[in-house]
Parts: structure tokens; C-alpha cells; sequence
């Protein structure tokens, strides 16, 4: 006797999480990678320098140490707090307690999502600029919370919007999630602006998640404000860094929160609940990285900024709108109108891999916002990043064939 087919009921929270638009992006680059295609992957701010040799080596070494192989602690490791804490004091003038004020993460984007599993719930709401990075809006829909949307800026005009739909809003939000420099667009700002965002949230109520994720890696001379530099910012609220960007890292999975205590608190309950904690060796690696390496993220960024000046130049070449970056690894640009032939950017973005073998990122992926304009990763060498750019260049603006002059009549 036949039965109907057993049905997966899956949860109203998995219901709940918009759709994931870089689903197609990433099937037709495999598909076209599968059939032996050399995509230059531009999508995704995956590094593709090495890690620190020395750094390897002392994974390698702490692996061999059976006291290593056993399950480690959910918070991190003391002397990787106290390397964290350590930094944030040399570089930002930062006090912190590492073992109440810095939980080691298994990078920024669990730590960050876990935390929004700890603050909020059903009835919640959060503040999440638009365009933005995915899982910001993700990690509070997980949580069951409410995501309002707020056109992303870097000035008092930003800030007063936002303060307008606090003022709209009943239940007061509860949580303010800002990301400078900004991904996807690499917006920036000044110190200042932490000082006025900070009495805005304390007027509130408000607590602030800042991901600094990109903090490090910085151009021109431009030197990135920590959250947690600002007066009183420790009373309301915590910084995400990572070591992914500026220390090629991002395949260890090492990231960290600090700031305020109970927010630590919360989310070294949950994460105690959830994982034993990030392998020992690959924590006592990121130490290495952190004491012996601090001129990396400085040399790592010299080679973002000579990336970054490649795609402008290409960007210059095809018309393209953009603002030139100060910081991050991405460059964010405007698509040309007559380039896109009436397409949205995730249809041009699959047109641009079949026909150029680029894998650009669609602006709309980050948010309505973000709609005509892509992200451009600098994370392909400038010979790739050249030929990149001479490949989209050659798509959508070809070179006319010269008319033939007619042949001369014989006698």
C-alpha cells in the first residue's frame, strides 16, 4: 500500500528569513567553474592572500600538543582575550576587562548572530541601515525580532532619520546595528559620529551593535574610529572585529566581541549552551598573529589601496559611478544606465558572468537600497583585477569594426 509522502515541517523561523539572493550568483558560478571556466570571483570578500608563515607554524605546532586536542573553552582562551584587550589599549585607547568586557567568537558573523539570539525575541525590534550586509538583517530575523530599515548615511541627516522612527515606533526599538566602514558600499566616518549616535541611543534607550569588521583595513591615510573609543560607549554597547580581513584569516574563523559586560555575558551564555569553543591551536595561532604581526593589517591595506586604484581606473573606463574608497576591501559603484538594458543587478550580474567571466556581488542582495549598483571585491591580484575590468569593459563596450574602404575602380 502506497503512503503520501512524509512531509518536513520546517520551523516558522526558517519561514521567516528573506530570500537568499545570492542562491543563483553562486549556481552559475559553480556550474561554469564545473565546466572549466576561469571565473574571476570579484563576489565575495574572501581573502586570497596567505596567512602569516609564522603564524601557520605555530598552528602546526599547537596541534601537535595533545593538551590541545581536548575541548576548549566557549569564551576563548585567557591569553587571547588578554591579546584582545591588549590591542584595543595600544591601538584605540580602549580599557577593557578581558575577562568580563571580550568573548573570543567563532568569527564576527556567529558572534554577531548568537548576540542577536541573546538580546532579542518576538516583540523586538532592531535599526538596520539599508543597503547592508545580509546576515545583519538575518541574525534579528532568526531571533524572531522585527528588522526596520533605514537608507544607510554617515552624518546628523542619518542619524535623524533613525531618531525619527524611534520616535515612531511603540515598543521603542531595542537594538541599533552599525557597520563602518560599511559593507557592502565602504562608507566611513569620523569619530564624531559615534559621540552623537551614542547620546541619540542613551535618549532611547537604544543598545548598539558596531561590526568594525573592517576596521583595519584602511587607505589614504584614513584611520577608522573604534565604537568603544567613544565616551560611554561600553554602557550600551559592544564592537565585533575580526581577524578574516586584515590578517588573512578568514578560513580560521576567529573573531571577537567586547564592550559592555552583560552583552558579553548574554552572549557567552548562549554560545556556552551552543559550542565547546574555537579549536585550542588555532586560538593560540591568532595570539602569534596578534603579538608578532601587528605591521600586517598595515601592509595587507597598502595592498587594498593598489587593487582599489586598479578597479577605479576600470571603473573610470566604462563610466561607472562610485565614490573612491577610504577603507575596506570593496569598492562599490553605480551601474551605467545603458549598461544595464533595463535589467535589475542580479540579472546583470549573471549576465556579466556568462558573457565576461567576472562574478560580480548585486547591490540588491544588500538591501532595496542597493539596487543598480554591485560590490567589487579586491581580493584578486592586479593582473586578475586588470583583466577583470578589460572583460567587462570588452562586454559592454565594444569596439565598433572600422567600415571598409571600397577597392578602387580598375581601368
Amino acid at each position: 500500500m502506497n503512503q503520501p509522502p512524509f512531509k518536513i515541517d520546517v520551523s516558522a523561523r526558517i519561514a521567516r528569513l528573506p530570500p537568499y539572493l545570492f542562491g543563483r550568483i553562486n549556481k552559475m558560478k559553480y556550474d561554469k567553474r564545473v565546466a572549466g571556466i576561469d571565473i574571476i570571483d570579484l563576489g565575495m570578500g574572501n581573502p586570497t592572500d596567505p596567512t602569516p608563515e609564522s603564524v601557520i607554524e605555530k598552528l602546526s605546532e599547537a596541534a601537535r600538543d595533545p593538551r590541545n586536542h581536548r575541548y576548549s573553552v566557549s569564551n576563548g582562551v585567557a591569553g587571547l582575550r588578554r591579546e584582545v584587550a591588549k590591542k584595543y589599549h595600544d591601538k584605540y585607547g580602549v580599557e577593557l576587562n578581558p575577562e568580563t568586557e571580550v568573548i573570543a567568537t567563532i568569527g564576527s558573523k556567529e558572534g554577531f548572530s548568537h548576540l542577536c539570539l541573546a538580546l532579542l525575541g518576538p516583540g523586538d525590534t532592531a535599526i538596520v541601515p539599508d543597503p547592508s550586509f545580509p546576515i545583519h538583517v538575518y541574525a534579528v530575523a532568526m531571533a524572531g525580532a522585527n528588522v526596520i530599515r533605514v537608507p544607510l548615511g554617515n552624518d546628523q541627516a542619518f542619524l535623524d532619520r533613525i531618531e525619527k522612527v524611534i520616535e515612531g515606533l511603540y515598543p521603542t526599538p531595542k537594538l541599533l546595528i552599525l557597520n563602518y566602514p560599511h559593507n557592502p558600499t565602504a562608507v566611513t566616518i569620523e569619530a564624531a559620529f559615534w559621540d552623537r549616535a551614542i547620546a541619540m541611543c542613551r535618549r532611547h534607550g537604544i543598545m548598539i551593535i558596531s561590526d568594525f569588521a573592517y576596521g583595519e583595513v584602511c587607505f589614504d591615510g584614513y584611520k577608522a574610529p573604534s565604537f568603544l573609543a567613544a565616551d560611554g560607549a561600553k554602557e550600551l554597547g559592544v564592537e565585533f572585529t575580526t581577524m578574516s580581513k586584515s590578517y588573512n584569516m578568514a578560513g580560521w574563523r576567529i573573531g571577537f566581541c567586547a564592550g559592555n559586560s552583560e552583552m558579553v555575558k548574554a552572549l557567552a551564555t548562549i554560545k556556552g549552551y551552543y559550542d565547546y569553543g574555537i579549536f585550542a591551536p588555532i586560538q593560540i595561532a591568532s595570539i602569534i598573529a596578534m603579538r608578532e604581526h601587528g605591521n600586517v593589517p598595515a601592509e595587507q591595506s597598502k595592498l587594498y589601496e593598489h587593487r582599489r586604484d586598479v578597479v577605479c581606473r576600470g571603473l573610470d573606463r566604462l563610466g561607472w559611478t562610485y565614490e573612491k574608497p577610504r577603507a575596506s576591501m570593496f569598492v562599490w559603484a553605480r551601474i551605467k544606465q545603458e549598461h544595464l538594458k533595463g535589467e535589475g543587478s542580479i540579472e546583470f550580474c549573471l549576465r556579466m558572468m556568462d558573457e565576461a567571466a567576472v562574478a560580480l556581488a548585486p547591490g540588491r542582495a544588500f538591501g532595496e537600497g542597493g539596487e543598480n549598483c554591485v560590490r567589487i571585491a579586491l581580493v584578486e591580484n592586479e593582473h586578475r583585477l586588470k583583466q577583470a575590468m578589460q572583460n567587462l569593459e570588452r562586454v559592454l563596450m565594444p569596439r565598433q569594426p572600422k567600415p571598409k574602404r571600397p577597392k578602387a575602380a580598375t581601368a
